[in-house]
């Protein structure tokens, strides 16, 4: 069976159309393609950054209200010691 002219060239026409879009206009597929795993990958680093602001917000309220806890965590990150206290430091590899 052969095709008319006119189904080629409509065949044709949307074959060009869809490679224009797909491929060589400014805003074209593979850009929204790309774009959306980016929006993948930041919606990702934004729960990871909620998830670490909770818990640096439940340490605030700990050292806000327990003082054991705020001395634990001076003696650990600042190398704070009382006095009579036997230091000893480990270097970290």
């Amino acid at each position: 069976m052969k095709k008319s002219p006119l189904v080629n060239y409509i065949l044709w026409s949307t074959v060009a159309f869809l490679v224009i879009i797909c491929f060589f206009r400014h805003d074209n597929l593979i850009r929204w393609i790309k774009a959306g795993f980016t929006i993948k990958k930041q919606e990702k680093q934004i729960e990871w950054y909620d998830k670490e602001i909770k818990d640096l917000d439940k340490q605030i309220e700990a050292m806000s209200t327990d003082r054991d806890t705020l001395e634990k965590y001076a003696r650990e990150r600042f190398l704070f010691a009382e006095p009579g206290d036997d230091v000893y430091l480990v270097p970290e590899e």
